[in-house]
């Protein structure tokens, strides 16, 4: 049974907030560490950024071909959504200081491999081209809504952690 990235985001979410009262930490997971930038659009039982207890490591939930009104940008046009799911991405990213050198893992879903050189010429502009981060691409038959292609989500560790 296919499970869409973003419940595994909210359960990420709620790991690192239960591990943090374990560790006697609670107050350190509090909503700082749970963002949700301008530019993107609201989540529905999710968190699209969420900084591990180390203030270092970061968590981005798959990232959709949504505008900041929740609106599919490309419905039907693969290219179009890569370039939205980037922008998406890069906006994650820059809410918590850091940049796509910092991206260590991404995962990719697509529902057609058959895009694949869209995924690669436009994601070559994002990523390091000979320290490109540990990646996984999979292919499913369909993501939370029926118009969109591509879905991506990300890890990235920061140099220092983020001041708290």
């Amino acid at each position: 049974m296919a499970h869409h990235p973003a419940v595994f985001a909210g359960a990420l979410a709620l790991v690192a907030l239960h591990l943090a009262a374990e560790n006697g930490s609670a107050q350190s997971a509090g909503a700082d560490r749970f963002v949700n930038p301008p530019g993107l659009s609201t989540p529905t039982g999710y968190t699209h950024v969420v900084i591990a207890p180390d203030y270092q490591t970061v968590y981005v939930a798959g990232q959709v071909a949504y505008d900041s009104a929740g609106r599919i940008v490309g419905a039907g046009d693969f290219r179009a959504q890569v370039e939205q799911v980037f922008g998406n991405l890069d906006r994650a990213l820059s809410s918590v200081g850091a940049t796509f050198a910092d991206v260590v893992k991404t995962t990719t879903y697509v529902t057609d491999m058959t895009q694949l050189a869209a995924i690669r010429e436009i994601r070559s502009r994002y990523l390091h081209p000979t320290r490109p981060p540990a990646s996984t691409l999979v292919q499913v038959a369909g993501l939370v809504r029926p118009e969109l292609l591509i879905e991506i989500e990300a890890v990235a560790v920061l140099p220092r952690p983020i001041r708290r």
